[in-house]
């Protein structure tokens, strides 16, 4: 067997356990008895962790942008950059924790709320931008599923 044919085999291996890991997840999540509600919003929150963090890195990768062109605030677009990589990486963790049902998630939410709150509050300085704007308005949005899920998570 060459070394192409051992990564292979070790490729769709990996991505068989994945796939099994994720399917006992999922039914040791359903024979825990949550409610309705509660799934229905946790699957809302991952979903606006998700779309956060994909404008996140758009925004990120547009005060990159402009930094590398010496256009607009400099100082700005730095922060923007920084916060929007950091609110992306809290996106990503808070829903992988919510997607395996951890017992830590309600930490993470709880992080992630307050990294979107401060990228919010920084692209919110930037008028007349459209990427700023939009990752302002979906920041909010996460942040309000956060909190609805750390809520849930201690009802």
């Amino acid at each position: 067997m060459d070394r192409r044919e051992l990564l292979a085999v070790l490729g769709t291996g990996a991505v068989g356990l994945a796939a099994l890991s994720g399917r006992e997840a999922r039914a040791a999540h359903t024979h825990r008895n949550h409610h309705q509600s509660c799934d229905a919003c946790m699957e809302a929150c991952i979903k606006a962790c998700g779309e956060c963090a994909k404008i996140c890195n758009e925004m990120a990768a547009h005060c990159l942008e402009q930094l590398c062109e010496g256009k607009g605030d400099r100082e700005h677009h730095a922060k923007s950059h920084s916060l929007g990589n950091d609110c992306q990486a809290f996106c990503v963790l808070s829903a992988q924790m919510m997607a395996r049902d951890s017992a830590l998630m309600a930490y993470s939410c709880g992080a992630c709320a307050q990294a979107c709150k401060a990228c919010a509050e920084e692209c919110e300085k930037e008028k007349g931008s459209e990427i700023m704007s939009e990752c302002a308005e979906m920041c909010r949005k996460c942040e309000a599923s956060c909190h609805e899920m750390v809520k849930m998570l201690k009802a």
